[in-house]
């Protein structure tokens, strides 16, 4: 039977290598989900407080552009990450986040709501905080008004049942109305950082909306996104899917037909190349 997520070693999880490998530069794929991403939360969020939400990106890990799609609106940002490792990188990238990460800004940047903040790497080291936590047991209920969580559902174990609760967790830590963008890697197979191999659990567009669809408001869709033409992030899985909606009042039980739109164009990136990504 294959570990559960509390037999895995988070603590050895390599941030450097990871970043290095994944966000060193910007892929396509990543620009997709950014304009779809900044798109969707500019089209809810515009009406809402600017610079008063409390946002929570869930497993952060290495990857600072969740959390970057979150900044017009946040007066405060959690990243709630729970390997050691993640959390030391974390802490010294948020002081002043590194240069890689301006190309992802500029994408966001499309949006004037993003222009608006006039120095994003100094607002995100003043609202963003670190959380050490386990997101199954450390997840505070009704606490956010705008959340993300990208490539973790799927990839913290290889059993359904996790997957499932930690999409579970996610959407319980969001309040009413919340807008939200979740990513998870299609028919993931399981990924390497370092030397170190983890499983994941092969999920559908089907399974992502089953999973969100009682937390969910009535415009809840999934999008899928191709393997772009640079070639695939790894072996082993066959796209990403993007859920974007809202936190439903009571949840609620919506259509389960899969809306496979087209993402939004994005300007491609400047050094392709392939990342093991969950």
């Amino acid at each position: 039977m294959p570990p559960a997520n509390g037999d895995l070693p988070w603590n050895d999880f390599d941030p450097e290598s990871y970043a290095a490998y994944n966000y060193r530069s910007l892929r396509a794929d990543d620009g997709q989900i950014l304009a779809a991403v900044r798109d969707h939360f500019g089209a809810l969020a515009r009406d809402l407080p600017s610079g008063a939400l409390r946002g929570v990106d869930v497993g952060s890990g290495s990857n600072l552009y969740p959390a970057l799609a979150m900044l017009p609106w946040c007066s405060r940002i959690s990243l709630l990450e729970r390997g050691k490792r993640n959390v030391d990188w974390l802490r010294r990238e948020l002081g002043r986040y590194s240069e890689n990460w301006d190309e992802f800004w500029r994408v966001l940047g499309e949006d004037p709501a993003y222009r608006a903040v006039a120095d994003p790497r100094r607002r995100l080291a003043q609202i963003a905080r670190v959380v050490d936590g386990n997101l199954f047991s450390d997840l505070p209920e009704h606490s956010a008004d705008i959340g993300t969580m990208f490539f973790v559902a799927e990839s913290v174990s290889a059993h359904h049942e996790e997957f499932a609760a930690a999409v579970d967790r996610f959407a319980a830590a969001l309040r009413p109305g919340a807008p939200f963008a979740v990513a998870f890697m299609e028919n993931s197979l399981g990924y390497e950082v370092g030397d170190l191999r983890f499983p994941a659990c092969r999920i559908t567009a089907e399974d992502a909306l089953a999973a969100l669809a009682g937390h969910a408001a009535s415009d809840l869709g999934v999008i899928r996104i191709e393997t772009p033409e640079t070639g695939p992030l790894r072996d082993g899985y066959t796209g990403i899917l993007l859920a974007l909606g809202r936190k439903g009042a009571e949840g609620q039980n919506i259509d389960m037909q899969s809306v496979r739109g087209d993402p939004p164009d994005a300007p491609p990136p400047r050094t392709p190349g392939p990342r093991p990504a969950p």
